[in-house]
């Protein structure tokens, strides 16, 4: 399971494993890190891990981190829900992404 796991997070630049789908999360915490990618304006593939349980157990195994959502960046693995909108309202996800050649739109902080 951990290279499928790999083989998706190499996949694209932004991964987000998540509760739903960006259009319809299932969860608040998985909604707010969509609000925040669609925000700064990154593209990024998201992964429905409602939709398949191996998945669902095998990324909290893959990242040693026991919750849902979980973001990457050009295969690194960044945090759920809360150091996301951390770094978000800091500025460190946008310099992240400036860092790494990501495109993105917004510049500015929460």
């Amino acid at each position: 399971m951990s290279e499928i796991i790999k083989s998706v997070i190499d996949s694209a630049d932004v991964v987000l494993f998540m509760k739903g789908v960006p259009a319809a999360p299932q969860c608040g915490f998985s909604m707010q890190v969509c609000q925040i990618l669609n925000h700064v304006g990154v593209e990024f593939n998201s992964i429905d891990v409602l939709a398949d349980g191996a998945i669902r157990e095998g990324i909290k195994a893959y990242s040693q981190w026991p919750t849902i959502p979980q973001l990457y960046v050009k295969g690194e693995f960044i945090g759920g829900c809360d150091i996301t909108r951390e770094m978000f309202q800091s500025g460190e996800l946008v310099a992240l992404f400036d860092k790494a050649g990501i495109p993105h739109k917004a510049t500015a902080k929460a």
